[in-house]
């Protein structure tokens, strides 16, 4: 009986689909001759985009092709995870081509067990992983001097957002005992440039990652491969990529990247050195110079924000100059270290203004100006800039940096 009924069912379930489409749809639904099929292509064993697809990274213009700088397109990303084909890059000699196989890991200097780990024996260690930005320092250093970038992703473009994973660098330092005098570690690449950083050890045995993976598969060349260091908060240049050594030691080190780079000049001729943390920032990235020009009526006002102290706890952004300000939703989970997602409806009525964003974080610190950033910094800083960026929007729709 219940198969009878099944078949009744489905009898009835024909005849009123095609009454429906007789009724509805002019009479019958359509045949496949009415539209267009395209013979696929076979699958692969590596995905690729869309030839459609055509967005890229801008890179720095350089005498020196192997310490350059790619940017990420901020504005034409959705989302908080950069593809890892976008995520920045910085390079100061290149980029390795590192069989993992022979790669070794040497952790020495104040430890009482100095080893050496191949890549086999760090994924022995218990996984780790983590969504969150990396940024580069010098992330917007043009705006320090005024409107510098021509769109957002020349003056917003080195920061990128990823998930990480990997091993524990506390539990990796622990194997090898460390020394009660033992304050910084040193981390050296295995780049052209030998790129090496000095790291509090009290950092170090919080959160920092020894990261082999990004977004799901091994650590890309350009990012590192095949290893790492993912240090959450700070400065790019900290999280040493092709990683090979750690050495523990009881002071920094100075080395070129602490002195002649990496450090600001002061008014009062101090130097402004081992400033790891990526403060409080954000952007609107649309509508952003680049774009094509605003229509009258109703936009939708998208950005990112970013602190390298915590979560973001709130943006407030601006259309009309600075005279007033309006809470920003914030698009969750919002993650401790990671970018933000915000957005705020807005009707533009078709008059010049001006649109901005200000970003705070759970520990109170608001995103200056740069008026502010300058009063304190002065005229020689070229680092660490987070400063409200303003974007002025043109009578005729058009986007420029203000």
């Amino acid at each position: 009986m219940g198969s009878i009924n099944r078949r009744h069912f489905f009898r009835r379930a024909q005849h009123f689909v095609t009454g429906l489409a007789g009724g509805m749809l002019g009479g019958t639904l359509p045949s496949a001759a009415d539209t267009t099929l395209v013979q696929g292509a076979p699958a692969s064993g590596y995905g690729a985009r869309s030839r459609f697809e055509t967005i890229k990274r801008w890179i720095t213009p350089s005498r020196y092709p192997t310490a350059t700088a790619s940017w990420t397109p901020l504005a034409e990303l959705e989302g908080v995870v950069t593809p890892s084909a976008l995520h920045y890059e910085r390079h100061h000699g290149g980029v390795p081509d590192i069989d993992p196989q022979a790669h070794r890991l040497l952790v020495h200097g104040r430890v009482a067990r100095p080893l050496e780990f191949t890549l086999d024996e760090l994924r022995r260690f218990p996984l780790v992983q983590r969504v969150c930005f990396l940024e580069c320092s010098g992330n917007g250093y043009r705006e320090w001097s005024g409107p510098g970038g021509a769109d957002v992703q020349q003056t917003h473009g080195l920061t990128s957002c990823s998930e990480w994973a990997g091993a524990r660098l506390a539990d990796v330092l622990h194997e090898c005992g460390i020394e009660p005098d033992a304050r910084w570690v040193l981390a050296e690449g295995a780049d052209g440039a030998a790129m090496t950083r000095a790291i509090p050890l009290d950092k170090c045995l919080d959160d920092v990652i020894l990261a082999y993976a990004q977004n799901g598969e091994a650590l890309r060349p350009e990012q590192g491969y095949p290893l790492r260091l993912l240090v959450p908060g700070f400065e790019g240049s900290i999280s040493v990529k092709w990683l090979r050594r750690l050495k523990l030691g009881t002071q920094a080190w100075r080395t070129r990247e602490e002195t002649s780079k990496y450090t600001d000049l002061l008014p009062d001729g101090s130097a402004r050195e081992f400033s790891f943390v990526m403060e409080a920032k954000s952007v609107i990235t649309r509508p952003s110079p680049g774009g094509a020009p605003l229509t009258s009526g109703f936009h939708e006002i998208r950005g990112l924000a970013w602190s390298g102290r915590g979560r973001v706890t709130r943006v407030e952004v601006t259309t009309d100059g600075g005279r007033s300000w309006q809470d920003a939703r914030l698009h969750g989970p919002v993650l401790p270290i990671c970018h933000t997602r915000f957005t705020l409806p807005w009707r533009w009525d078709g008059a010049a203004t001006r649109i901005a964003s200000r970003c705070h974080d759970e520990t109170g610190y608001v995103q200056p100006t740069r008026e502010v950033l300058r009063a304190v910094r002065g005229d020689h800083s070229f680092y660490h800039y987070n400063g409200i960026q303003c974007w002025q929007v043109d009578g005729d729709g058009r986007v420029r940096n203000a």
